[in-house]
């Protein structure tokens, strides 16, 4: 988990209709209920590429987007509904260890696995915007820009400052552990360390305050990216059959006005 620096992210914008977050509608202010929300109906985030995860199902698209959008937040809700719900067990036997070292390439199973570059530099290529690699290397970022969805702020990231940006697991792996995970194989294990829909670069001082906080204890500083932030939360969930629990899903639900 580690990096940052002052930015706007990249690229053109990914965006589609309604698939699970779309809309083309303004964005609620910040302040305001809707604006608790990630993308959708199509709406891009400040930095003009942050896809919505209803239109990202599989994590593969940069950015959060902001949801927004009352066919977008009914989608959220919907979404977030399937999700099942028990207590947390205790993290007794818990170690990062558990769900393989750290950023390795060989998860099968999950997008961007075995091309040659661990997960960390995967989600930095993925992500930012004008990405500067070592010399001689197409896989280890040294500089980019990034737009931090947690903040809503800018980040101009150096290698040599690695910890001001950091890579989220949104669905946190303590927390996976206390919801079943101890009972998963390795390899299922892996698969959610270095999914890509499971992880986000951003503010490293956001993420240290997360830690593994469910949404009913923590939720990103910026209002309008909760909604997209907890439909992605219950992607995670639902792709690795894992429950939440119920305090975290009525604050999911929450976010997205349901």
């Amino acid at each position: 988990m580690g990096w940052s620096r002052r930015i706007r992210s990249t690229g053109p914008a990914v965006i589609a209709s309604v698939a699970l977050l779309v809309g083309c509608e303004a964005l609620p202010e910040p302040d305001s209920p809707a604006g608790s929300g990630g993308g959708g109906d199509g709406a891009a985030a400040p930095d003009g590429r942050a896809v919505s995860p209803l239109d990202n199902p599989d994590g593969t698209e940069p950015g959060l987007g902001p949801v927004s959008g009352e066919r977008a937040r009914a989608a959220a809700v919907d979404l977030i509904g399937k999700v099942t719900t028990k207590g947390r067990g205790p993290r007794t036997g818990y170690d990062r260890d558990e769900f393989g070292y750290a950023w390795m390439d060989t998860a099968d199973g999950v997008p961007l696995a075995r091309n040659g570059c661990d997960t960390r530099n995967d989600l930095l290529k993925l992500h930012g915007r004008n990405v500067e690699f070592r010399t001689g290397s197409d896989c280890v970022v040294v500089a980019m820009d990034l737009h931090d969805p947690y903040t809503g702020q800018d980040i101009a990231w150096k290698k040599a400052k690695a910890s001001e940006v950091q890579i989220d697991h949104v669905v946190p792996l303590s927390y996976s552990w206390q919801m079943g995970a101890s009972r998963w194989s390795e390899s299922k294990r892996e698969q959610l360390a270095n999914d890509a829909l499971n992880l986000l670069p951003v503010e490293g001082r956001a993420n240290s305050a997360k830690s593994d906080s469910g949404p009913a204890a923590w939720l990103p500083p910026n209002k309008r990216i909760r909604c997209a932030y907890t439909v992605r939360f219950a992607q995670v969930a639902l792709k690795y059959e894992m429950a939440v629990t119920a305090p975290d899903k009525r604050m999911m639900l929450e976010q997205c006005g349901g």
